[in-house]
Formats: C-alpha cells, sequence, structure tokens
C-alpha cells in the first residue's frame, strides 16, 4: 500500500512496454545510419553548384533522400537549365509518400498539427519501422522516434558534409548508402516468412532494376511500388479468409 501511494505521488511514469522498447531500438538503427548519409548529400549537392544554405533548406522543407539525390543529380549534369527537370523527377519520386500516408495515417493519432508534422515525415524509413510493429501504440512509438532521429540527425549531417565536403573527396567510398541499405535491409528482413512478402520484394526488385536503365528517376519506383498494390489487391500468393477460419481452433471444441 505505501509503495503504491509513493509512486502515485512522486508520479513514477509508467514503463515502456517491450513492443514499444523494440521499436525504439529499430528506430535508433535505421535512423541513425540513414542520417549518415546525409553527409554524402551535403557534399554532393556543393558540389554540384549550391550554396551551403540552399543544401539546408533542401533537407529541411523537402526531407525526402531519393528526391533530393534524383534533384541534385540532374542539376549536376545540366546545371540551372536543368532546373525543370530536377524538379519534375525529384515529384514522381517523392509521390511514393502519398501512398505511405494511407498506410501510417491510422497510427498517427488526432490532432491536426500531428497530421501536418507526420506528412512532413512520411518516408520509407518511418513507414518501414511503424509498420513493422506489432501493436498500435509500438508502431506509433516507431513511426515518431525514427522520424525525429532522421530529420534531425539528416541535417544535421547535411550542414557538415556541406561545409566539408571538400575536404572528404570522393564520398561514396565511405560506403554510407551501403550502410543506410543494410539496415533497412535488417528491418525487412524478418518480414519475409510468407511466399506473398517474397513475392513482392523479388518483384518489386526486378520491376525496379528492369526499368531504371530506360525511365527517368522516381518512375521505376513507382512501377515497383504497384507490384505491391497489385498483389495486396488480388491478394495474390496470400491466405485466403476461408483458410484462416479452417485454421482458428472451435471457441466450443476441444482444446
Amino acid at each position: 500500500m505505501t509503495g503504491g501511494v509513493a509512486g502515485g505521488v512522486t508520479g513514477e511514469r509508467p514503463r515502456r512496454s517491450p513492443e514499444v522498447s523494440a521499436a525504439i531500438r529499430s528506430s535508433f538503427a535505421v535512423g541513425l545510419a540513414v542520417a549518415a548519409y546525409g553527409i554524402s548529400f551535403g557534399a554532393l549537392a556543393v558540389a554540384a553548384g549550391l550554396d551551403v544554405w540552399q543544401t539546408c533548406v533542401l533537407s529541411l522543407l523537402m526531407f525526402s533522400g531519393g528526391s533530393q539525390f534524383a534533384l541534385v543529380g540532374v542539376i549536376a549534369t545540366g546545371g540551372a537549365s536543368a532546373g525543370g527537370a530536377a524538379i519534375a523527377s525529384a515529384v514522381l519520386l517523392g509521390t511514393r509518400n502519398s501512398l505511405y500516408a494511407l498506410r501510417v495515417a491510422p497510427m498517427i493519432g488526432p490532432g491536426l498539427v500531428k497530421r501536418l508534422l507526420a506528412g512532413h515525415w512520411t518516408i520509407d524509413e518511418t513507414t518501414a519501422v511503424a509498420t513493422a510493429q506489432p501493436t498500435l501504440e509500438s508502431q506509433r512509438a516507431g513511426f515518431w522516434w525514427t522520424g525525429i532521429i532522421i530529420y534531425v540527425g539528416w541535417n544535421l549531417t547535411t550542414l557538415l558534409g556541406a561545409l566539408i565536403g571538400d575536404q572528404l573527396g570522393d564520398v561514396s567510398q565511405y560506403g554510407l548508402d551501403a550502410a543506410a541499405a543494410a539496415a533497412f535491409l535488417g528491418l525487412l528482413w524478418p518480414r519475409l516468412k510468407q511466399v506473398q512478402p517474397i513475392v513482392v520484394a523479388i518483384g518489386a526488385a526486378v520491376v525496379a532494376a528492369v526499368l531504371m536503365p530506360v525511365l527517368p528517376a522516381g518512375i521505376p519506383v513507382l512501377a515497383a511500388a504497384l507490384v505491391a498494390v497489385v498483389v495486396g489487391l488480388t491478394n495474390l500468393f496470400g491466405t485466403r479468409e476461408s483458410d484462416l477460419a479452417e485454421a482458428e481452433p472451435d471457441p466450443m471444441g476441444e482444446r
């Protein structure tokens, strides 16, 4: 009795559930790896002709790594005259985030400000970490923790890369892109336990690999996303509801 009263008086915070703790650990693993890749963007953006402040504004306001690299890549090859094509490529590549929004919207929680911020932070990594969690509470924690870690880290490393880009030389030699991809793969791998997710992963990878050499940046990613849409709508290689009903034990029957 005394311990309960003392805990209530001191305002002791409730302990996190194991699912929430696991979601936070995943957020740090993915977030730190992705944030480190911001050094590459900062250095490449300045090398492409952008000022330090322009580079930092891109990360603050656009905050979509693939779109940012697409924009800078086109500018680097075509200069200021390629501005229109750069914007078009970035928009196409960023369109996938609107698809993610449909999936993560129920996880965000109420509040206009929260939803506006979530719209800015709905990216590959926040969606991946959130949807990998088993409960609504852990999904919400995964989304927000990943968003905070990547947003703060990405903008800090963007500034760092822009300031010391000349001293880094070829930033691709450090393998930061591989670190981000490895963290993403580590998050995805445990989910490949059934045929349907494996089909989606392989199909999307093949579609993207085939289309990347022949189509503008952004379109191969959207085409790969359509693989998941088609498989999901048709439930191709999925478990039918009738099969699930047969697999469930009868609550009135024998145990």
